[in-house]
């Protein structure tokens, strides 16, 4: 989405306190593990696994600490009985939402995101209204001053990328989830240092949102991910400057 980048950035910024850090690892060390249990406990052969670790240590997460959640999701260590889950919602604005949770209550889980959404001007969808509207895609990102963009255009298409987008702040590499590894790893060794990456659902369009519904609708995202079972909340939305602005102070 248009601003995805920005507001995936904003989100990242208010993690930044001892709290918000905390919950933020749990979020990661859940998804560590369930990566680690669904394709096995090794990055280099689980795209999804060394996206979760990448992000693990962008936030400063021990190696140690990412062992023992590994060695959990692999079966060497004994650990919750994890269960993902996707529910598909509405939005302020006429926006959709797929929101990713990992919980050991499923009944609690469902009950929790039904009352966010009725408290903050969103309902939920029923299964397959929503997800066709997204698309899974790796997504490796560069601070915009800090590459050359011709040069990266080049090694990342050369390297099996879907395509690159350039915003105001940001350079996004964009590949099939398959190959995230191997264009992010072929990346770094020809000397493109990225500020992060993930494999995310990205919607296929976007709906323009701004004034009080993108405020509403930040609102609910931010309520919705600070849920400790909530571990991601993808929109089809396309939040103007100002909302921006705003969600980001």
């Amino acid at each position: 989405m248009s601003g995805h980048n920005r507001w995936a950035k904003i989100k990242h910024k208010k993690l930044a306190g001892d709290a918000r850090k905390s919950k933020g690892w749990s979020k990661f060390l859940k998804e560590i593990t369930i990566a680690a249990r669904s394709g096995g406990g090794d990055p280099a052969n689980n795209a999804r696994l060394r996206a979760a670790i990448d992000r693990a240590r962008a936030d400063n997460m021990p190696l140690d600490t990412i062992q023992r959640a590994i060695k959990k999701g692999t079966g060497e260590l004994e650990g919750s009985a994890l269960e993902e889950l996707v529910y598909e919602a509405y939005g302020p604005g006429g926006t959709a939402l797929v929101i990713e949770l990992m919980t050991d209550n499923r009944n609690r889980a469902v009950a929790d995101v039904r009352h966010i959404l009725d408290r903050n001007g969103g309902k939920m969808a029923s299964p397959g209204s929503v997800t066709y509207m997204f698309k899974k895609r790796g997504t490796i990102i560069f601070e915009a001053g800090a590459v050359d963009e011709n040069a990266l255009l080049e090694a990342a298409l050369e390297l099996g990328a879907e395509d690159i987008q350039t915003e105001a702040e940001t350079v996004t590499v964009y590949t099939d989830p398959a190959n995230y590894i191997s264009v992010k790893e072929g990346l770094e060794q020809k000397g493109f240092q990225p500020a992060g990456g993930e494999v995310a659902m990205l919607p296929d369009t976007t709906v323009p949102v701004s004034g009080e519904a993108a405020d509403a609708l930040a609102k609910l995202v931010t309520v919705l991910e600070d849920h400790d079972d909530v571990q991601n909340v993808y929109v089809n939305a396309d939040l103007d400057e100002a909302a921006l602005a705003r969600a980001e102070s």
